[in-house]
Formats: structure tokens, sequence, C-alpha cells
């Protein structure tokens, strides 16, 4: 009797182990997606507001400068198919594809997917609310004809053009609200937070390098948190088994 419980209580305490030291690898990695490398690391040439990321990053040189074309090789997407997109709203997309590209951050919210083109995705990044609330502010006269981007679109001239029976509307009319650009645009990539930037609780798309990265703080709070969670849930049958033990050996 005595020996078997030993035996679950050792087991069991390796499995916390795991989960703990999952935990540490969801830090300063790459997703298994369509550009990103294997392991993050130093990139002196990133491309303009690719920049940020150049000390440790899961892009490279050249999937940041192609960050910043229309139509280019990365996805052929066409942010202008309703029209010229304005500078000031086009900025916000080609930061979120840095960030989505470039980013070493990400890990807790990286999820396993069955797609043709990558094998993980981020759901859910808490995304800072005043970011959320710019790029809403800064789009919304622009011109949209879809509120989910990922899918739905016409994509026989090579590039993603408005499905028919779809009409160009204002950001407003598909996004009413900040929420529903940062949360639907992408299929619930991201979420919208709670948090402002510089509160360590939210991951920022804009930051400035000279300060440091301040997304590493809040993924090492989310992985902390998730593997705090793991532990937290086993610890009663620890306690249960190591009292039981402790009454056998007496």
């Amino acid at each position: 009797m005595a020996h078997l419980m030993t035996t679950q209580l050792l087991l069991l305490l390796i499995w916390v182990t795991e989960c703990a030291r999952a935990r540490t690898e969801l830090l300063n990695v790459c997703m298994d997606a369509k550009h990103h490398k294997e392991k993050p690391g130093p990139e002196d040439n990133l491309h303009n507001q690719c920049s940020p990321w150049k000390k440790n990053s899961c892009c490279t040189a050249n999937t940041s400068r192609e960050a910043h074309e229309d139509i280019s090789y990365l996805y052929r997407f066409n942010w202008d198919h309703c029209g010229k997109m304005p500078s000031k709203c086009k900025r916000h997309f080609i930061q979120d594809t840095c960030l989505y590209e470039c980013s070493p951050n990400l890990g807790p919210w990286t999820q396993q997917v069955d797609q043709s083109w990558r094998k993980e995705r981020i759901l859910d990044v808490p995304l800072c609310r005043d970011d959320c609330q710019q790029w809403w502010e800064d789009c919304r006269t622009s011109l949209t004809c879809k509120s989910n981007w990922h899918k739905g679109w016409n994509w026989t001239s090579g590039y993603n053009q408005c499905p028919v029976g779809a009409s160009c509307q204002p950001f407003t009319f598909y996004f009413p609200t900040p929420a529903t650009l940062c949360e639907e645009i992408w299929s619930h990539s991201y979420k919208l937070s709670n948090y402002s930037r510089g509160s360590g609780r939210c991951i920022q798309m804009w930051f400035d390098p000279a300060q440091g990265n301040p997304n590493e703080e809040v993924a090492r709070f989310y992985a902390e948190a998730m593997g705090g969670a793991e532990l937290h849930r086993a610890w009663p049958l620890v306690c249960s088994l190591s009292l039981m033990l402790l009454w056998v050996l007496s």
C-alpha cells in the first residue's frame, strides 16, 4: 500500500514539475507558421516599423520589408480592397504584421492548428486598450467590405478582393467599437485588454526599443500565471496523497 502511494505521489510530483517546465517553454519562442524563424535571435536590418524587434526577432529582414508592401509575397493581401487605405490607418496593419511575424513573446497564446500554411496561431492575445483604441480611431473612416479578414475573400485574381454581394462601408459599419475591430478582424487573434500600455499586463503593438521590449514582462507574467493555475489544481491531490502516505507509514 505504502509503495503504491509513494509511486503515485512521485508521478504526481513529476507531472507538476513538467507543467512548470512547459510554462517556461512558452517564453522567447517563435510560432510554427509560414514565415517565422525556428528560433528568435538578433536581426540588425529589420525594416522601419518592424525595427523595434531587431535585438530579438522571429522575422528576417526580408520578411520585415515585405510587411510594409502592398500585396506582398507574405500573404498576397490587398489592404486597398475598397480603395486606397489612408496611411494613418495602414500603419496599424503594418505594425500588426510586424508584431505577428517578429515577436518572440506570444508563446502563452499560441495554439496548434491544422492549416495548410501554418501549424500554430495566436488566440486571445491581450492587446493593450489604448493600442486598440488608436487603431480603431485611425481607421474608422477607412473602407472595407468584411468584418473577418481571415476568410471569405475572392482570391481568383491572386490577391484578396471583396466577395460578391459585399459592399464597401466605413470601418465603423463592420467594426462599431474598438473591441470588434481588434477581436474579430483576425478571428480572435487578439482580445481587448482592460489594461493600458506600461501596465505589464497587456501586449503592446507599439514600443520604444530604447526602453526595452515591454512584452517580455507580459509574456512572463501570463506564462507564470498559467503554471500557477496548473499547480493550484494539483495541490489538493498532492496534499491528500502526502497525508495518506504519512498515515500509512506511521
